[in-house]
């Protein structure tokens, strides 16, 4: 089931997409399940949100694709590197990346995103997909000048706008059944990779992560880049693709 937010006749809704069209539901599904209002929006009059808006937190993981750590010649970690992306980070299909003064250089970082569903705590890797409300497509926008001057990546990755995620949330999706992440700037391909090729899985990163903090529904799941990350200008598109996600497609403009 993909599950989208949308703006509709100033009102946001969610919506179980069918076809060219939404099915309204009646609140947020994954607070109040998937009834339904009766009425349905064609996709084409609708404005898409992020899917999501993390009630807590976004926690991601650093170098977990060996050859991104390689390009920067660096060793894939031997357990999850987290660190945390703020909420007001978040931006939607289409929304734009605004590029910091602070900052010379803005990559992007495809990756896949999965998005808790329920209160998550020392949870065994063999249960944490359990614990998966959907998945999703995220670009995990950071500065890079500023990640390797401030020898910690909480600015260099935590300036409004550096979370685009979109441009739906995908309940059934497998993360291990062989869907390839694409990165392409302009057109042109940068980065790709299958999902495979993580060093620790979804299922690993999120009972890891849940050994050391309470996981809340809402929250977001990164789970690393491949290699093939580089820098954008203001009036470039970045898109990033996952087999059976769809395409975050996202424009970026200077500050």
């Amino acid at each position: 089931m993909r599950i989208a937010r949308f703006s509709h006749q100033d009102r946001i809704r969610y919506g179980i997409v069918d076809g060219d069209e939404l099915v309204v539901l009646a609140g947020d599904p994954m607070f109040a399940g998937y009834d339904t209002t009766g009425e349905r929006v064609p996709l084409g009059e609708v404005a898409l949100l992020a899917p999501v808006i993390p009630r807590s937190k976004i926690v991601a993981v650093g170098r977990n694709y060996r050859d991104h750590a390689a390009e920067f010649g660096n060793e894939a970690p031997e357990a999850p590197l987290l660190f945390f992306k703020p909420n007001t980070a978040v931006i939607g299909p289409g929304d734009a990346v605004v590029r910091p003064p602070q900052s010379e250089r803005t990559d992007f970082e495809g990756e896949l995103a999965a998005v808790i569903g329920r209160v998550t705590k020392n949870v065994s890797a063999e249960r944490a997909l359990e614990h998966v409300f959907g998945y999703t497509i995220a670009n995990d926008v950071t500065a890079r000048d500023l990640q390797r001057s401030d020898g910690q990546w909480s600015r260099a990755k935590g300036f409004d706008t550096f979370c685009p995620l979109g441009p739906a949330i995908e309940t059934e999706f497998d993360p291990d059944a062989g869907a390839t992440l694409t990165t392409r700037l302009n057109g042109e391909v940068r980065q790709q990779a299958p999902l495979s090729d993580m060093v620790h899985s979804v299922a690993d990163i999120i009972a890891y992560a849940s050994a050391a903090f309470t996981l809340l529904p809402g929250d977001v799941i990164l789970t690393g880049t491949p290699a093939g990350v580089g820098p954008f200008a203001a009036g470039d598109v970045v898109e990033v693709e996952i087999t059976g996600l769809g395409v975050l497609r996202n424009t970026a403009r200077d500050a």
